[in-house]
């Protein structure tokens, strides 16, 4: 019986983890449920699965979900405040920790977890993106495993070399490599005049074409900044170098993605563009389960297509690029800004193509320090994101 936390319960994630655990009771027992502040949600979730804590970081929320649990007799532990989640995330009751807290406020749990020796099941991109090498260290430190969640640092998991181990592969793993190539559905506005980026909206950047997610992650895929963030993941995760780690627009979202070998060989890995078969497959690797994800009808597939990535269309695949090649802070640099202005965007404050300008005016403006520690990288999360504000309030709303 694997005893799994999930931060981030209440989110997208969060919820589709819950899902696959519920289809196999006798192999997953829930210690611990984490989110913000969503008390309804949460308490719902605790009625069914009876955690041993639940945790909000809202600490006002922590209090109204314990009077909820207590009305219903629960005797699930309520934790509140920002440490809480770290509480939970390091509870000895706990065997593995589904990381889904979206944004940089998933870091410290994250890290900690790693640093209690738990298993990770990764689905939070700052704890590599903003931290990297201190997140590895953790993992070292502390002996569990890292298992990628995103669809496509699964599929690149699948396909390499059985035996892989993420975070910790050296030149003797990857010898066989030549390209790590993560696909890209594109997003919404793939085929949208460029002129016309101007005016679109927070809900149409929203309206993913393939997949279900929330605002945020969803604004990220229209820009492509996701996928670059996802190559500095790739970074951290696979050990490959920079150039070996490729973009390629795929728009039916059924490769998700592939390793080519120095042979000629591609091994991709391919599914319907739904996130329990990633949880799935992390959450009992090496062995497979059913995790509810219809199988895909070859024969109604009309046609998979692939191009190139064009950067003048997604200035936010160079910048993560360019992060990624100057090292220390500059990740979180560009971390910290782009959610300052998605943020922005979402709020009718900043035009869509102004997320990039404001990304790449950030990072152009903060200086890059030596990634020596959590603080330095708090350091530069903090100064980028008033960095965005100013360069947001400067641009100002789009023109309707």
């Amino acid at each position: 019986m694997k005893r799994l936390a999930i931060l981030g319960a209440t989110g997208s994630i969060g919820e589709s983890t819950l899902d696959v655990v519920a289809r196999h009771p006798d192999k997953y027992a829930v210690t611990a449920l984490a989110a913000h502040g969503s008390v309804e949600k949460l308490a719902a979730q605790c009625e069914r699965f009876r955690p041993r804590y639940a945790a909000l970081a809202d600490a006002g929320a922590a209090e109204r979900l314990a009077a909820v649990l207590k009305a219903k007799g629960l005797e699930t532990e309520v934790l509140g405040g920002a440490q809480s989640l770290e509480q939970v995330a390091c509870a000895p009751e706990t065997d593995a920790v589904m990381a889904a807290v979206v944004g940089a406020a998933g870091l410290p749990s994250t890290i900690a977890a790693a640093r209690a020796g738990k298993d990770i099941l990764l689905a939070n991109k700052e704890a590599l993106v903003v931290s990297g090498s201190l997140f590895l260290g953790a993992l070292a430190q502390g002996g569990g495993r890292l298992l990628p969640i995103d669809s496509e640092h699964s599929a690149v998991f699948q396909s390499l070399p059985r035996g892989f181990t993420c975070g910790r592969a050296g030149e003797a793993e990857l010898a066989g490599v030549r390209r790590i190539l993560l696909t890209a559905s594109g997003g919404p506005f793939l085929a949208k005049p460029l002129a016309e980026l101007a005016g679109v909206t927070p809900d149409e950047a929203c309206a993913h074409p393939n997949w279900v997610m929330g605002r945020k992650i969803s604004v990220d895929s229209a820009t492509m900044m996701n996928k670059g963030l996802e190559v500095i993941e790739a970074f951290w995760l696979f050990g490959a170098p920079i150039e070996a780690l490729e973009i390629v627009i795929h728009p039916q979202s059924v490769v998700h993605s592939m390793v080519e070998y120095r042979d000629g060989s591609v091994m991709a890995q391919l599914g319907r563009p739904d996130m329990r078969t990633p949880i799935a497959c992390a959450l009992a690797w090496p062995d497979r389960i059913e995790a509810g994800v219809a199988p895909i009808d070859f024969t109604a597939l009309a046609k998979l297509e692939f191009a190139a990535v064009d950067t003048g269309r997604f200035p936010c695949v160079r910048l993560a690029y360019e992060a990624l090649a100057r090292g220390g802070t500059a990740p979180a640099i560009l971390n910290a800004a782009n959610e300052v202005a998605v943020e922005a965007f979402l709020a009718g404050r900043l035009g869509f193509p102004d997320i990039a300008r404001v990304n790449e005016n950030v990072l152009a403006r903060i200086a890059v320090e030596p990634l020596a520690s959590l603080d330095a990288a708090w350091r530069a999360d903090h100064t980028a994101r008033e960095a965005a504000r100013e360069e947001a309030s400067r641009l100002g709303p789009p023109a309707r």
